[in-house]
């Protein structure tokens, strides 16, 4: 299927319901709810503050996919493409049906409600359900493993979302899309099964790079059991992570949601059509390593003393993201005050030798926060709105 097609599907069945970053079980289940003519939605769980967890197979076919998404509460993005996709799959519309007669998707949308609701990572335990694939000491982490163990999935998608700081390799290019075919030993031997989650990688990434080129990344793969990705792909089930992250202007993820429905519709077309065998892994490895360069804005050549031996500097900011009557504010605060040319901001403001103030026209300091700095005598907004 080619990617303007793909586009044009999403653009038809793009679930309106759903946007920006807050996105809770109180948004899915009406959604859910107007599904129930096509899929047979369950309460797989509780949360640890009693909230459902909900499943749902949809498709017939033999090759099983497990997808969950915000594991991390705050990680929504993914989630949206997922009703987008079901959108997809559940109309007459027959350019998918070959991976419903494929494929079994197993869905997990929101794993984490108290995290979702909280609009935080962890889960009302304060536990990063990423780090307890082994104790299973919380109560959805052994709903995701109790599915994982019933479903028998031949493939994993483990959907996140990541920070505006990442950068595809020591570039000024933003990691908008980021995937990991995780490690499953120590030695992050690449391994038959690590060859067939890279495969379907290499399939996304061809997509991708016609939409945003030299904006694809790869994480580091230093294996680490007690994530749920390496645990399951050490259990031989070929498992891919998903990162939506940045893209210029796009806080509200939106952009980054279409390029996720993208990777969505090309890696399950990709496996209804084929046997995977991981032998055309190799693209993968020239896909660049995530690092981190970015920071959401960079004011250049600041003068950061008020002494005659006066010092130019940058400074960095970045957003700090808060839930403010159920919506997701972002608040600039000063992260760092030194030179940064190794580093690049998503946006960039030119102080030209001139104080960078604050609103009480003092210089900055770092973990100043506001939406705005006085430079020249001007009101300079650090976001757009």
């Amino acid at each position: 299927m080619q990617v303007e097609e793909i586009k044009s599907l999403f653009l038809k069945h793009k679930e309106t319901n759903l946007s920006h970053r807050y996105i809770t079980n109180k948004h899915i289940e009406p959604l859910l709810n107007n599904l129930k003519e096509y899929i047979a939605m369950e309460t797989i769980g509780k949360s640890v503050l009693n909230k459902p967890i909900y499943g749902f197979k949809v498709g017939e076919g033999k090759k099983r996919i497990l997808m969950w998404s915000q594991m991390h509460g705050n990680e929504s993005t993914t989630t949206k493409a997922l009703f987008d996709l079901l959108n997809t799959l559940l109309v007459s519309d027959t350019s998918c049906k070959n991976i419903l007669e494929a494929c079994t998707l197993y869905i997990i949308p929101i794993l984490n409600p108290d995290g979702a609701e909280a609009y935080m990572r962890i889960n009302a335990n304060k536990v990063d359900l990423n780090r307890d694939a082994q104790n299973l000491s919380q109560p959805e982490s052994k709903i995701l493993r109790a599915t994982f163990e019933s479903f028998k999935p031949h493939f994993c998608f483990n959907l996140h979302g990541q920070r505006t700081i990442f950068s595809t390799g020591n570039t000024n290019k933003s990691a908008t899309v980021s995937f990991l075919a995780p490690a499953q030993d120590e030695a992050c031997t690449i391994t038959p099964n690590r060859k067939v989650a890279m495969e379907v990688i290499s399939i996304m990434n061809n997509a991708l790079q016609k939409v945003i080129p030299n904006q694809v990344g790869v994480y580091d793969d230093a294996f680490n059991l007690n994530c749920v990705g390496d645990t399951f792909q050490n259990e031989n089930i070929p498992t891919i992570l998903f990162e939506a992250g940045h893209y210029k202007d796009d806080y509200g993820r939106e952009v980054t949601r279409e390029l996720i429905y993208i990777s969505y519709i090309s890696s399950l077309n990709y496996i209804a059509n084929n046997a995977v065998k991981g032998d055309d892994y190799k693209p993968y490895l020239e896909i660049p390593e995530n690092e981190k360069c970015f920071f959401d804005v960079i004011i250049r050549n600041a003068k950061v003393s008020g002494h005659s031996n006066e010092k130019i500097n940058d400074i960095a900011i970045q957003y700090q993201e808060k839930l403010i009557d159920n919506k997701i504010e972002f608040i600039p605060k000063i992260e760092k005050i030194e030179n940064l040319d190794a580093f690049y901001g998503h946006k960039e403001i030119n102080a030209n030798g001139f104080e960078v103030l604050n609103i009480d026209n003092q210089l900055v300091e770092i973990n100043y926060e506001n939406v705005f700095v006085i430079i020249n005598n001007e009101k300079i907004a650090l976001i757009s709105k």
